[in-house]
């Protein structure tokens, strides 16, 4: 185990003893203490509720993310070689960016209903927007050197994409993902406070309206674990596909030395 994994366990047993003394000092009506939270979860999964509330949740987060993160992957490709198009679109691109996302949730209630489709139309609209800047910060990294050199090795374009653009891209990508996806289950769950009759935003929400502050801190907690797995999924596929770009700067750094 490493010193970071020690030290990152050490600082979350400090914030578990502090919202011990914090819920010994309010009182369990104002914060719950861990172990009521815990109680209450124990409870969810033997009676089903945390797994179908929690899969509802994820399962919007899933569909947001994918509908909406794969126009913006793909989008900053199409336009690599039309600046006169991505200048037209940039300002509007802009304008959506900055709009207030939440603000749009009655609308997609009116559209698609209390149901899923209006929960993952919000998770889209925030994942096209972060997964397209990031993708086109990537893309528009790429040394340029290395597309001469590509062109006049006689590369097709289709070939620049594969072997040049996207292997620069993809950090930035990994990167969209590492922020996006985890947004996207808080996405998720703030629909669901809005208008729905499940997920786990549904039941901070229920609890919440009926003064029982150790289920609201409970299906917390349930979306702050999911976010902590995700993220560390995230990093270790992270570090699984991008190993060469270390044994590639491991191999540089050894041939600059004398």
């Amino acid at each position: 185990m490493s010193q970071a994994t020690i030290d990152r366990f050490a600082f979350g047993a400090v914030l578990l003893l502090a919202w011990q003394a914090a819920s010994a000092w309010a009182g369990p009506e104002s914060i719950s203490s861990p172990i009521l939270v815990l109680h209450q979860l124990y409870r969810w999964l033997i009676d089903g509720v945390l797994a179908s509330n929690a899969g509802y949740t994820v399962l919007a987060a899933i569909l947001g993310f994918v509908i909406g993160g794969l126009p913006g992957l793909v989008l900053p490709f199409l336009l690599r070689k039309h600046p006169f198009v991505t200048a037209v679109i940039d300002p509007f691109i802009l304008v959506g960016y900055g709009l207030p996302k939440v603000a749009f949730i009655p609308l997609f209630i009116i559209w698609f209903g209390i149901g899923i489709w209006s929960k993952v139309a919000l998770v889209a609209s925030v994942s096209f927007f972060l997964v397209f800047f990031s993708t086109m910060e990537g893309v528009r990294s790429v040394d340029p050197r290395l597309l001469r050199m590509a062109k006049v090795a006689g590369a097709s374009e289709a070939q620049l994409l594969r072997t040049v653009v996207w292997p620069s891209a993809l950090p930035f990508v990994f990167q969209a993902v590492q922020v996006t996806l985890p947004l996207s289950i808080g996405g998720a769950a703030i629909a669901e406070l809005i208008s729905s009759n499940r997920g786990l935003g549904y039941l901070v929400q229920f609890s919440a309206a009926n003064f029982e502050i150790t289920g609201a801190l409970a299906a917390v907690t349930a979306l702050a674990a999911i976010v902590a797995v995700t993220n560390i999924g995230i990093d270790r596929l992270h570090n699984r596909l991008l190993a060469w770009r270390q044994v590639h700067a491991t191999a540089i750094k050894r041939g600059s030395q004398p």
